[in-house]
């Protein structure tokens, strides 16, 4: 008789569900949570949330960079005008190649007629000096004048050869030929190279204490630096000597190699990165100065595995990730990583290579044990 019954209500639900147009729904089973570890089963959907990724050992890393082109500093001089004019004739143009001492520019300077004119006095009084002292040693000789006058002429004699001497050096810093007075004063090149920029023009005025500009920039382009920014956690890592890979859109796929020369001693207050200097060879004189460039540094880390940052959670202070044990199956871990930048951190303990490890949806994993350690 039960058993009638219970066929006899089967029946009516089947009779509903039919009139209904439905059939029941299968009820999905959720994740398993056992202590540490998280088992799907084979149809959840969940699981598409999750990304594997297998655990690879490594022991370099390649820090990206940002840098910039820039004239050589050792093989570069911006000329100013020492004194004030106006530019008269201009003698080199950007791209010529000059000589040291080969002139730049001629102005008519009339500061430089005054140093010429001091330089011309001074010459007459030394010769006047001259003169007398060797009357002034005769007339001592012959007993006409006494010792202390002979010491005034010599002393006065001292002064006009000192300033003769003054005057001279001062000219001949300024380029100075002759002793005549002209007030044309000749910029010069104080190095060989090639002129890479001009900021002059004829009939321009030009003032001593103007320097915020140059006249003339003469460098050589064979060679260029690259100002390169590091990150604070490449200190230590990237040292003088090492190589750095340019790319530089102008140039499509190829790159060029540079050698870091110096890194610097201070962390940017504003920025907080660290700026090294690299020189590149520009035989080609395809590079340009002022290119902004991205630059690759290869730097020996140790041993470690390379993920991404999403694959690490930090609880407090301790750092897991979450191994696949089986499919469907995921136990968490304890590691200990570092960040890496840009994105990834470096595992160095509590994970092995070859290992599956979830990259994305460690998030959801961590979420499932939290709760089912408050129920």
């Amino acid at each position: 008789m039960k058993k009638s019954f219970s066929l006899c209500g089967l029946g009516a639900a089947v009779l509903v569900l039919t009139a209904c147009g439905k059939a029941p729904a299968p009820i999905a089973e959720g994740p398993r949570v056992d202590g540490e570890t998280i088992a799907f089963p084979a149809n959840s959907p969940q699981l598409k949330a999750l990304t594997l990724m297998v655990a690879t050992a490594a022991s370099e890393d390649r820090l990206p960079l940002s840098g910039r082109l820039i004239w050589d500093e050792t093989r570069t001089v911006r000329v100013f005008a020492p004194l004030g004019g106006r530019i008269v004739q201009l003698a080199a143009k950007p791209g010529d190649q000059v000589k040291a001492g080969d002139t730049l520019a001629l102005l008519t300077s009339p500061d430089f007629g005054a140093a010429q004119a001091e330089s011309a006095k001074a010459d007459a009084d030394f010769s006047v000096a001259a003169k007398a002292i060797e009357r002034a040693r005769e007339l001592h000789k012959a007993g006409v004048i006494a010792d202390k006058d002979l010491e005034q002429t010599e002393a006065d004699y001292a002064r006009a050869g000192a300033e003769r001497n003054r005057t001279a050096a001062r000219t001949r810093a300024y380029g100075a030929s002759g002793n005549g007075v002209d007030q044309k004063f000749a910029l010069r090149a104080p190095i060989a190279g090639i002129v890479v920029e001009r900021n002059a023009n004829p009939g321009q005025e030009v003032r001593a204490d103007a320097s915020d500009t140059a006249l003339f920039v003469i460098s050589d382009p064979s060679r260029l630096w690259v100002n390169l920014d590091l990150p604070e956690n490449a200190i230590g890592a990237v040292q003088p000597g090492m190589k750095a890979t340019l790319r530089i859109a102008t140039l499509g796929d190829e790159t060029r190699e540079a050698t870091i020369e110096h890194v610097s001693d201070f962390v940017d207050p504003d920025s907080r990165r660290i700026r090294a200097r690299a020189l590149v060879d520009n035989k080609d004189r395809r590079l340009k100065a002022e290119m902004f460039t991205t630059a690759e540094v290869v730097v020996n880390r140790g041993e470690f595995i390379r993920v991404p940052a999403s694959t690490v959670i930090l609880l407090d202070k301790t750092q897991y990730v979450f191994v696949e044990d089986a499919p469907g199956k995921y136990r968490r871990q304890t590691v200990k990583a570092e960040d890496s930048g840009f994105g990834s951190m470096r595992v160095r303990a509590g994970l092995k290579s070859g290992e599956k490890v979830v990259s994305e949806g460690a998030l959801l994993l961590q979420q499932l044990i939290s709760t089912t350690v408050r129920k």
